[in-house]
């Protein structure tokens, strides 16, 4: 077995709670009173955001608000946003809304501060130095984009969503209040925090990667000794809670718990990364335009499913499935149909016929896929096109 080893890069205060908004002012002050907020459109006019800027403004910023965010965040909107951030001469950014909101932010940071086009930082760890100091206040509960160093943008040249991947891509702050989340959808809470179970099961599944300290080092390390707590803390959250969370959207316990976890599994994956089932939601997500946590968890059971095979990483398996649910104990195969019951419970299709792709469609997917190196490398096994259309061919099927 190789030796710990672990890293965690995190932003530099992060505060959890009901009520933690009130941090926002002074951590935003602290950066610069010249604040561009990057928000989600759904967020204008609501009072949380308008208690916000009036706190803000009691605090001497003067907020420039862009709520130009979009899904997918095609190119052309960021640089928009980055120009947005130079005519207002900010100082920091303010990110509150979903992980397509975070996303964008990070990357107009990154573009007021450095030259584009975007294309020039596609991969990891291309992005020259820092960018502009970011807060990032999460609305939904699963994508973890407050506390890790990438951010992914459509590109119409490309058939996949392109990540960005650096440290100075890491928020300098994050502010996690539960109560931003009470108004998401049902179907967001549930794709959302399936999509943070995801992040914490591929986090705690991580293949050890080795590290060499007197290298440069991925921004990705792999398996890693300071996030499996984390990782599975995050199941603890997620397992029992979302379920409650998409059958009552206003229940506040429940959505702390949710919030929690999917903070919780950001924090996870922000160093280990992920692997299988984003190398294939991602071309998956593109042929269906269907939401990413959607794909991920849909795929979740049957990658763990095939992944128990190996009798090293079932064993990891099985100790993910009792933080999920400790009353079943330890075993890889029950944690698979644990998985599978609480996708039925939150309304995550079974199977990506059901999603409309086709068998004949499989191939390119995995073709796709593999183009994913960054992903793939992180799998617990090898990652052979012939695993990759066993799980497609499964998941296709609900076998």
């Amino acid at each position: 077995m190789p030796e710990d080893v672990g890293t965690l890069r995190l932003p530099g205060r992060v505060h959890f709670g009901y009520g933690a908004r009130a941090q926002l002012p002074e951590i935003v002050a602290a950066h610069g009173k010249r604040v561009l907020a990057v928000v989600d459109p759904f967020l204008e006019g609501t009072p949380l955001l308008g208690e916000l800027t009036a706190a803000l403004a009691r605090h001497g910023c003067e907020v420039r608000k862009w709520s130009g965010v979009t899904p997918e965040l095609p190119l052309g909107t960021l640089d928009e946003g980055a120009s947005a951030a130079r005519e207002h001469a900010a100082e920091v950014v303010l990110a509150v809304g979903g992980g397509s909101a975070l996303d964008a932010a990070k990357l107009i940071a990154l573009l007021a501060v450095h030259d584009g086009p975007l294309s020039r930082y596609y991969g990891e760890n291309l992005v020259p130095g820092a960018v502009l100091p970011l807060v990032a206040v999460p609305t939904t509960a699963g994508t973890g984009s407050e506390v890790t160093p990438v951010a992914v943008v459509s590109d119409p040249d490309r058939e996949l969503k392109v990540g960005i991947s650096s440290p100075f891509l890491v928020p300098a702050a994050a502010v996690v209040d539960p109560e931003f989340t009470l108004a998401a959808p049902r179907q967001v809470t549930a794709f959302s925090g399936i999509d943070a179970l995801v992040h914490a099961a591929e986090s705690y599944t991580a293949r050890p990667l080795g590290t060499e300290w007197s290298a440069a080092l991925p921004v990705f390390t792999g398996r890693n000794a300071l996030a499996e707590a984390v990782a599975l803390q995050a199941a603890e959250k997620l397992g029992p809670w979302l379920p409650v969370a998409v059958r009552g959207p206003g229940d506040r316990r429940a959505r702390s718990e949710v919030a929690l976890g999917a903070l919780l599994g950001g924090i996870a994956f922000g160093s280990t990364g992920t692997h299988l089932c984003h190398a294939l939601q991602y071309p998956i997500g593109a042929l269906t335009k269907t939401p990413h946590g959607l794909g991920t968890g849909l795929l979740l059971p049957y990658v763990l499913d095939t992944l128990r095979a190996d009798p090293v990483v079932a064993q990891r398996i099985a100790r993910f499935g009792a933080a999920l649910d400790p009353a079943a104990g330890e075993s890889a195969e029950r944690t698979v149909a644990h998985v599978a019951g609480i996708n039925r419970a939150i309304g995550v299709p079974a199977t990506l016929a059901e999603i409309g792709l086709g068998r004949d469609q499989l191939p390119r997917i995995a073709d796709l896929a593999l183009r994913s190196a960054r992903l793939l490398a992180i799998a617990p096994v090898e990652p052979s096109r012939e695993l990759l259309l066993d799980i497609l061919g499964r998941a296709h099927a609900g076998a």
